[in-house]
């Protein structure tokens, strides 16, 4: 399976949902992790809008980047212009990818609004998630 690590700033929202999807639709192709620069805790809007399509996330833990973990992945993935600015240095078998998915928190407007945000960063993260699954599937038979 094919480690991945999905970082951004907080690691309670984007890298989440990420993490989520990967789970879900990468079952037996990838094993994701998730992290940000700081552990700021698993936004409950996310949580929510990830519910909407039947995944849950509630249970998934908001964590640091660990360096040593960092180091034994595949591929690293980061969802905003902080966290890719931010990484630490890896080596370089370690391939990295930047998602730049502009951050639902924080928001202002009415609930429904700030709602519709974190759908569209769902939405967004979802269709990379598929892609890259895709990807992964493709490069897979092209070795075997």
């Amino acid at each position: 399976m094919l480690r991945v690590m999905f970082l951004c700033t907080g690691n309670s929202c984007r890298s989440q949902m990420a993490e989520g999807f990967a789970r879900q639709l990468g079952k037996g192709i990838i094993e994701p992790y998730s992290a940000g620069l700081i552990a700021a805790g698993v936004n409950k809007r996310a949580i929510a809008v990830m519910k909407e399509l039947g995944i849950d996330i509630s249970k998934q833990k908001s964590e640091e980047i660990d360096e040593e973990l960092l180091g034994n992945m595949d591929v690293i993935i980061t969802l905003c212009g902080h966290a890719e600015a931010s990484c630490p240095v890896t080596p370089p078998h370690i391939k990295r990818l930047h998602w730049p998915i502009d951050d639902p928190v924080g928001i202002i407007g009415t609930e429904e609004e700030i709602m519709q945000e974190f759908r569209r960063a769902r939405d967004e993260i979802k269709e990379k998630i598929v892609k890259f699954i895709d990807e992964v599937k493709k490069n897979a038979q092209k070795i075997s």
